[in-house]
């Protein structure tokens, strides 16, 4: 285990996920958590209370594993974070690091109609929960990673392609699985953004990502202009250190 600032990057080459049951929340908690995800809405028209995975729980199982819980909840629970005494209740998504062939890796900033417009960060999200009754696990999570670059950057990379690289864990205790992707050149990376924007746009859509940009690891974000999620810089880090 790596500490990267407020960052933890967790190398573990096996992770088993459990289902378990979003805890009860309190007559006030639950109107609390209602009256901000009004809030929020109000402030972003585009906010969506869909099905989320809830992490609930990380552990160790030996050396080599991780066993993370989690519950089916909706968006608006991502508010307990912030209330004193609440459940516990964390974010849970997945990541993908997608190099180019002379050693850079994709971002893109977030659009104004997303839950963090303007934040840099990698191709991914949160994790949606499968049908009743169907396990989740790593290769759901793999499928879903290679879901998010298609829509986020139009990139026609199989999930069975993606390799399961690392994990993080935030200050505030979301955790984020992170795949590698097989290199691509810049140009093609580049032309697949720009053929989806341009049908996303002509759809009346706007793309979840309104840029991209090939950063060297080594530099880190400092070129980025803007805010960046908080494990963008420590997984440059370490994609700069296992590449030297």
């Amino acid at each position: 285990m790596i500490r990267a600032g407020r960052v933890e990057l967790l190398s573990a080459p096996r992770i088993r996920l459990v289902e378990t049951v979003l805890p009860e929340l309190s007559p006030a908690h639950r109107a609390a958590v209602d009256r901000r995800w009004e809030e929020a809405v109000r402030a972003n028209p585009a906010l969506f209370d869909g099905p989320v995975a809830a992490l609930t729980g990380l552990e160790r199982d030996g050396r080599d594993a991780l066993v993370l819980s989690w519950a089916r909840a909706t968006y608006r629970h991502r508010a307990l974070r912030e209330l004193p005494d609440a459940p516990v209740c964390s974010s849970l998504f997945v990541s993908v690091a997608q190099p180019s062939e002379d050693g850079r890796l994709l971002v893109g900033r977030m659009a104004a109609s997303t839950a963090a417009p303007g934040r840099w960060q990698l191709p991914g999200g949160s994790v949606e929960p499968p049908d009743e009754g169907v396990e989740l696990d790593v290769d759901g999570l793999r499928r879903h990673a290679a879901r998010e670059l298609a829509e986020e950057t139009g990139s026609a990379t199989p999930a069975g392609a993606l390799r399961l690289w690392l994990t993080t864990r935030g200050a505030g205790g979301g955790v984020g699985v992170v795949f590698l992707a097989p290199p691509s050149s810049g140009r093609e990376l580049r032309e697949r953004y720009a053929r989806l924007v341009s049908t996303e746009t002509g759809e009346g859509r706007e793309p979840e990502f309104d840029r991209i940009e090939l950063v060297r690891p080594q530099a880190g974000a400092a070129g980025l202009e803007g805010p960046c999620v908080d494990y963008l810089e420590p997984v440059l880090g370490r994609y700069a250190n296992a590449s030297a």
